[in-house]
């Protein structure tokens, strides 16, 4: 239970990562350098869809037209098959194309691929700003920091910047949505001062993400304290707020209600079980593989 509540917590955040980019980006003061109209600073909420430069990054229009695309050919009748054909796209992209319940939810992972660039951008713009603008030192002085990429990477990352006379402010990283999943799951006298005042700004900016925290807090305290009772009051407290993927889960909850409530209100647990049944599979399968027919058959002739 614990595992699912944390899946559609992970949804819940991915489709609101919109808001908790306005909170890391309205942190900020951003002041574009006088003259240089180029450093167009863009809304918090979009800041991390853009370029150095202030132009939507390609994955981000490339994301937002296969999106459409395919929501069009859904809202028409069309298969996922057809889909895959018309579009020329692989059948697990279109797949998670059509159940996206909204463009937010594809971008958090098309804004918050990782680079191995991230923890150096910041001596970068200083450096640049503070006058230095040879790309080969820039290389070398991050190369001396633990940088392991080529200096092709450095250079295409600082060529937006020989357009202007400073480069961009570094803007505050939002979170991955996983990390703050993990923020929100974790019992908050387990939390770092740095994670929970982070997840503190986050449920100040997000009404949907305050409500989700409460309720995992609420449902954590019912799985430690055994008071499955009070199961049927969470599940009306969460249907009040606007979290369809709590409301998911809620409703697959109601359909063995009793038993989840006993699960919840019992110090007994079948884990012991599920564990020896883990273990027979494993034995099973170190055995025997995934061998063919052939080696089967030697298996048995050998036998017998």
């Amino acid at each position: 239970m614990w595992k699912n509540l944390g899946e559609a917590v992970e949804k819940t955040v991915g489709t609101h990562h919109a808001c908790i980019r306005t909170v890391f980006a309205s942190a900020l003061p951003v002041t574009p350098p006088p003259g240089d109209d180029i450093w167009q600073v863009p809304p918090p909420a979009t800041a991390s869809t853009l370029d150095v430069c202030g132009r939507e990054r390609r994955l981000v229009t490339r994301t937002k037209e296969r999106y459409a695309a395919v929501q069009q050919l859904v809202a028409e009748g069309s298969s996922l098959e057809g889909i895959c054909r018309t579009l020329r796209l692989d059948r697990s992209t279109v797949r998670r194309f059509a159940r996206a319940t909204s463009i937010d939810e594809l971008l958090v992972k098309a804004t918050n691929r990782a680079s191995i660039l991230d923890p150096y951008t910041a001596h970068l713009h200083q450096r640049w700003n503070d006058g230095c603008r040879d790309s080969e030192q820039l290389h070398a002085e991050i190369r001396a920091l633990g940088f392991p990429g080529s200096i092709q990477t450095t250079r295409r990352y600082l060529r937006p910047f020989k357009s202007v006379t400073a480069g961009p402010p570094t803007p505050r990283v939002a979170p991955r949505p996983r990390r703050i999943v993990r923020w929100i799951m974790t019992n908050p006298g387990n939390l770092a001062d740095e994670d929970a005042l982070a997840l503190k700004e986050i449920r100040a900016g997000c009404p949907e993400l305050d409500a989700v925290t409460g309720h995992v807090r609420d449902f954590a305290t019912m799985m430690r304290d055994l008071t499955g009772s009070e199961l049927p009051a969470w599940m009306e407290r969460v249907e009040h707020d606007d979290l369809p993927a709590l409301h998911s889960l809620v409703n697959g909850l109601r359909r063995d209600q009793e038993a989840v409530i006993a699960g919840l209100s019992s110090p007994w647990s079948s884990g012991q079980v599920e564990g020896q049944n883990t273990r027979v599979k494993r034995i099973k399968r170190d055995g025997y593989g995934r061998a063919n027919f052939d080696l089967l058959r030697t298996r048995i002739l050998h036998r017998s």
